[in-house]
């Protein structure tokens, strides 16, 4: 039976409570604002080694190559570039792996 007072941590159902401490899974806002935050010279554009500085920080375990096929994926006019309108893109290739905070 569910309750519903919310002042109480305890009135969480059981089934929906987390099993286990650790990481959480990214959403997708975090993971935009992450690869937002590796634009070093604030150009609006990821470059192929801001990519790789923000999949390194991600955990991935081969952040060049990582890097490189999200901007296959994500780089739509072929410039060398992730812009803010490929962005999501690159958020969808990204969220396929699972990363976590």
């Amino acid at each position: 039976m569910p309750c519903f007072n919310h002042s109480s941590p305890k009135c969480i159902p059981s089934t929906c409570r987390r099993k286990t401490p650790g990481p959480v899974p990214i959403t997708e806002a975090q993971l935009k604002a992450a690869f937002k935050s590796f634009d070093v010279n604030k150009d609006g554009r990821l470059s192929i080694e801001e990519l790789r500085k923000a999949f390194a920080s991600l955990g991935a375990y081969i952040p060049g190559w990582r890097a490189r096929r999200g901007l296959s994926v994500a780089d739509g006019n072929g410039d060398g570039y992730v812009s803010d309108d490929e962005l999501d893109d690159l958020v969808k290739y990204a969220m396929k792996y699972g990363y976590t905070i």
